[in-house]
């Protein structure tokens, strides 16, 4: 995990330069589902809220067990690290000559790469732990190079948080809330899960403007609430009043990721626990048939 989150400023910077591969993914004004499970519906939630909102079309996010894809897509994108996620396997072949498939696949051995009809391989990104950190990253920044960004500043950003110290106040707490507004809520999910399957931490995690309506009653004196992107306003100063360590993500949201995916590390290494094999967790979910 430590090796796979320090590679994730060369990842992003090699997926932003893949041309090719970004010409494959729906075109602009194309009415489009995007799927995945775990870490995947939280990067296809932050995807589907940027082309949305950039203009490039009609983009809604399933978890690949609860997809409503019977709505006239002219495609369904899936996104899978191991390319052999069992729900990802099931829809994109129920899909199979009805939607075009498009896959986002870290294993290009994986049996998704011949079943989707379109296979976007990101082998470079691929990961041995079981905790998924550049690979979500990865296809994230080649979504947002597709969608026309400059990804110059994240990726800077991202050095600076592989490189940084990180304060006390961060890797102590006693539980975490994570915040995120438009694109970055599904990174706010994202960095909560980081936190409970690396080190077992307690964490939350909300759309920003969510959280007065009833999770800020858990802030307090020891606990961390951490903004990703601009926090709404008044909100740092409600959470002062708990006692509670505001944490006012000042990168990019993909970056403010990475930091999280540290302080998940670093909980984990104090607790003596290996982050690569989380308990009760596997790197893909397959099901018995």
């Amino acid at each position: 995990m430590a090796a796979e989150l320090a590679s994730q400023p060369q990842t992003w910077a090699r997926a932003a330069e893949l041309r090719a591969e970004q010409a494959q993914l729906p075109a602009r004004g194309a009415r489009i589902a995007v799927v995945g499970c775990g870490t995947s519906w939280f990067i296809a939630q932050s995807y589907a809220w940027l082309r949305e909102s950039g203009g490039h079309g009609e983009t809604d996010a399933f978890a690949a067990s609860e997809a409503f894809v019977d709505r006239g897509y002219d495609a369904v994108v899936a996104l899978s690290r191991s390319g052999t996620t069992t729900e990802v396997l099931q829809l994109v072949g129920e899909l199979r000559d009805r939607v075009r498939t498009i896959g986002i696949i870290g294993d290009e051995s994986s049996p998704l790469v011949d079943l989707a009809d379109t296979a976007v391989t990101l082998p470079f990104a691929d990961e041995r732990s079981v905790v998924q950190t550049r690979f979500a990253t990865t296809a994230l920044a080649l979504f947002r190079a597709s969608l026309g960004e400059d990804l110059t500043g994240a990726i800077a950003d991202a050095e600076r948080a592989v490189a940084e110290e990180l304060p006390a106040v961060l890797t102590d707490a006693e539980q975490y809330t994570f915040l995120g507004r438009d694109w970055a809520v599904g990174l706010a999910h994202e960095a909560a899960l980081k936190m409970r399957e690396a080190s077992q931490s307690w964490t939350e995690s909300y759309p920003s403007m969510e959280y007065r309506h009833g999770p800020i009653a858990i802030a307090a004196p020891g606990r961390v609430t951490w903004q990703f992107g601009e926090a709404p306003e008044g909100l740092d100063t409600d959470v002062a009043a708990t006692g509670a360590h505001f944490e006012a993500g000042r990168l990019d949201p993909m970056a403010e990721l990475v930091r999280a995916q540290r302080v998940a590390l670093a909980r984990a290494r104090a607790k003596g626990l290996d982050p690569d094999s989380p308990r009760n967790l596997t790197r893909s979910v397959i099901l018995d048939a």
